[in-house]
């Protein structure tokens, strides 16, 4: 008696904590508060999903209540065999017939939805974005409006915007919670999918498929503006040059390191040499000021920054970025520190949306 209640009081304290948890979250990564046309399709299939799967466990065990209590066995009473039901037609076709029934009502649906967002009849009339999967970053190439950008993907409020998603190295998968559904990433052929918000923020992008050691790391955020922000912000991205910006000494002289010690050969830092089609080895830094993250997860914090450049392996394993450059000292750090922290072309910033 006394080991049955151990268990229980261990189940319902199990139980109580996995309640708890399950509240824990972020109201901009989750599918469960939908915030966009793709999300709301997949929040419907849930629920209808739920709905069912509901229904049929309601029904098993109502079925097995009254089995239990009709026909138990009591004390005393004959051995009977039952009345064998084996073969009969009737039985065979009702729990046949009503697992399809079932199939189908969940599987419609979930067709056509998939249909729906996966429509490009009307892709040239909206904005086009080619994103490109790496290892462990994205990058993004804004077609109509001839700039990239990397890791924070700036899009209008209330508008439809085509992803068109390649990878350059191994498989990864497009996925923003709270606004779209997930769409597979490959190497040889371009998925696309169109995301729509329905309010402006911060959005958490996440990989939904295993893509190395830092899988989990590749997170990226999708920041949604108003229209008149959107224009702004293209405007000042398109026109930024580090060759005008006014930096201080100790910047100045961490732009002419990040040149001299070949940064420049991996990393843009502007949009002046925009080329179609031509993705860089490492994340565009054009707007690495202006990001409420990088290398997916840290926050841009000038020490954060410096430990990075300090041993980028430790912090993100697997980096492609990792052992490509010398070592730096203490003061090249702290200047080339300054110098990215100092690139910000927009006041249009994740910062002002969070």
């Amino acid at each position: 008696m006394q080991a049955s209640l151990r268990k229980f009081r261990t189940f319902l304290f199990l139980s109580s904590i996995m309640l708890l948890l399950s509240a824990c979250g972020r109201e901009n990564l989750t599918a469960l508060e939908p915030k966009g046309y793709g999300a709301e399709q997949s929040m419907k299939l849930i629920l209808l999903t739920t709905i069912v799967m509901t229904f049929v466990f309601l029904v098993v065990i109502i079925a097995l209540v009254i089995v239990i209590v009709r026909f138990r066995k009591k004390k005393g009473d004959p051995v009977v065999t039952p009345v064998q039901v084996e073969g009969s037609k009737t039985l065979e076709a009702i729990w046949t017939i009503i697992p399809i029934i079932l199939v189908v009502i969940m599987a419609v649906p979930t067709v056509v939805a998939t249909f729906q967002l996966a429509n490009t009849s009307d892709q040239h009339k909206h904005i086009n974005i080619d994103v490109t999967g790496h290892q462990y970053w994205w990058h993004y190439e804004y077609v109509n409006e001839e700039f990239t950008t990397s890791q924070d993907l700036y899009i209008p409020v209330n508008t439809k915007v085509y992803v068109n998603l390649i990878t350059k190295d191994v498989l990864h998968s497009f996925w923003v919670p709270s606004i779209s559904g997930k769409l597979d990433v490959n190497p040889e052929n371009i998925n696309t999918m169109f995301i729509e918000a329905y309010e402006e923020g911060v959005y958490f992008g996440k990989c939904a498929e295993l893509c190395g050691p830092s899988h989990s790391l590749m997170d990226f955020k999708v920041v949604v503006v108003s229209e008149e922000e959107y224009e702004q912000w293209v405007n000042d991205m398109k026109s930024f040059n580090t060759d005008q910006l006014e930096l201080d000494t100790v910047a100045q002289e961490g732009k002419a390191l990040f040149e001299e010690k070949g940064c420049i050969s991996c990393h843009a830092t502007d949009t002046q040499n925009y080329s179609p089609g031509n993705t860089p080895i490492g994340p565009d830094l054009t707007q690495f000021a202006d990001r409420s993250r990088f290398a997916g997860y840290l926050e841009p914090t000038e020490e954060n920054l410096k430990d990075w450049l300090r041993d980028p392996e430790k912090l993100k394993p697997g980096n492609l970025m990792t052992g490509t450059y010398g070592e730096l000292s203490e003061d090249e750090i702290d200047k080339i520190a300054q110098f990215l922290l100092q690139l910000s072309p927009s006041k249009v910033t994740a910062e002002s949306k969070e």
